[in-house]
Parts: structure tokens; sequence; C-alpha cells
């Protein structure tokens, strides 16, 4: 367990957490974790901050360490396991769907798991590129059977003997 603890303005010793690191919860989402880690690291990075260089390289080396962790499925688990927390126990309320404050919570997607992304660019053009291959193969299928009927038509009389 990672305890570099300090003190707040209250005194209270504050323990600092991969997650604290990047600003989260424990049950943030691999989504979450990553662009915490994004924005943090362009925040942090020596060659891009206005910050002093070794306390920058500090900050960096100590947000790559907990974007490694929190990004791996199996190291995670053993860090959560490590700080005492559990995805078991928690206690989520259900949703009233019904609600305005619950649906204003979710983006306006279609999307239902929120890990999932949009296509890029490079896909989407593939996809383009597999319907529109679909549809001239099925144009020359078309043209073909209407120029020569008789290759459409099968012919399925034995050969006179």
């Amino acid at each position: 367990m990672n305890t570099d603890s300090s003190t707040s303005p209250n005194s209270t010793p504050v323990v600092s957490t991969y997650y604290t690191r990047l600003g989260l919860h424990p049950s943030a989402s691999a989504l979450e974790i990553r662009r915490a880690y994004r924005e943090l690291s362009k925040r942090y990075h020596p060659d891009t901050t206005v910050l002093d260089a070794e306390v920058a390289t500090v900050q960096f080396h100590q947000l790559n360490e907990a974007y490694a962790t929190l990004s791996n499925v199996e190291r995670r688990r053993m860090y959560d396991r490590s700080i005492g927390y559990s995805r078991f126990y928690q206690v989520q309320a259900p949703l009233d769907l019904r609600s305005s404050e619950s649906s204003s919570s979710y983006p306006d997607s279609a999307y239902l798991d929120p890990s999932d992304r949009p296509l890029s660019p490079g896909e989407l053009f593939a996809l383009f590129i597999l319907a529109l291959t679909f549809m001239l193969c099925l144009g020359l299928a078309i043209a073909i059977a209407w120029l020569h009927p008789e290759l459409a038509t099968p012919n399925f009389s034995l050969p006179p003997s």
C-alpha cells in the first residue's frame, strides 16, 4: 500500500493512493482512468509543463506508476485488495429512469457500454469499401443475369444419350 501521507489545511492526514494521484474514485471505469491519465500526463510531462523540471519529473513518474497499475486488470485487482477496496460490497441505488436527473448524467449517445468507443476514420473507411464492394458485386451479378439470361437459368435436363 502506498502511504505517502501529507497534511491538508485542516490538519487531517491524506493518504495518497494511485486513485488520488489520478483524481479518481476507486470505482472509476477504465475509460475514466485513461482520460484522467491523459489529461494529467499533459499537465505534468517534463517537456510541456511550466513546473520545475525535478518536480514535474517526480509527478510524471508517479502518474505513470499509477496508470501502469490501474490500467492492467489483474494488477488493479491486486492493488485494490492491498488498499482494502472491494467492488463486491459497493451498493448502488437503482436508477429512476423517469427522472430527468438520472438521464442527464449520461451522455447523449446510443452506446450502452461506457467503455465502448466510436469507430475510427480508418474503420469507417474500411466499412465503406466493404459496402461498396458488396454493392458492385451485386450490381455485376444483376447485369450479367440481365444481359445473358441463359447464364442465369439453370438447365437441369439430361443430355440425350
